[in-house]
């Protein structure tokens, strides 16, 4: 029982990744219904069988407090794909402030990027035009979406349908 369940809420707004055992309890209690499944993985039990969930629909909405996507390293390297914005490395990589604290930039996901050591410590304590270096793609604030829709290309298709496409937040 290796894959897991995307939960959205009433309205289609994803909420979760749980375990399919949680999605799985959801449903039989009904505060949850089945929208997609995995093909071709059953769960059985010793007299009945079950679909194998991949996205359910809470049956009432909830009103969840938006968190938006935390701030860290991790998730910056996941955003910038785990290379280098100025050369594309991806190797010995550190985080960048595109507009250096000294100068006034903020700890943001507009003004932080993924860069490998060499590209930082040549930009310094300067933008990157005072350096000459150019940027691959614009830093941007990623939505929930934009993660688990990143995750469905790798682990689960089935969600696909079900998440708007890479949506980015400002």
């Amino acid at each position: 029982m290796e894959k897991r369940v995307l939960v959205l809420n009433l309205d289609h707004s994803p909420v979760a990744v749980v375990p399919v055992q949680k999605a799985i309890v959801l449903c039989l209690l009904e505060k949850a219904n089945v929208l997609s499944t995995y093909e071709l993985l059953k769960i059985r039990t010793v007299d009945r069988s079950f679909e194998y969930p991949a996205v359910i629909r809470l049956t009432h909405y909830k009103n969840i407090p938006f968190r938006g996507v935390l701030l860290n390293r991790n998730n910056l390297f996941k955003r910038d794909n785990g290379e280098c914005q100025y050369c594309g490395s991806k190797r010995h990589l550190t985080i960048d402030h595109i507009i250096p604290k000294s100068k006034g930039g903020k700890t943001n996901w507009t003004n932080l990027i993924t860069a490998c050591n060499r590209c930082n410590v040549n930009k310094g304590d300067k933008t990157p035009e005072q350096a000459g270096l150019i940027l691959k793609s614009e830093p941007f604030k990623p939505s929930l979406s934009y993660f688990l829709a990143e995750y469905a290309e790798r682990q689960a298709e089935e969600w696909l349908p079900f998440l708007s496409s890479r949506i980015m937040n400002s």
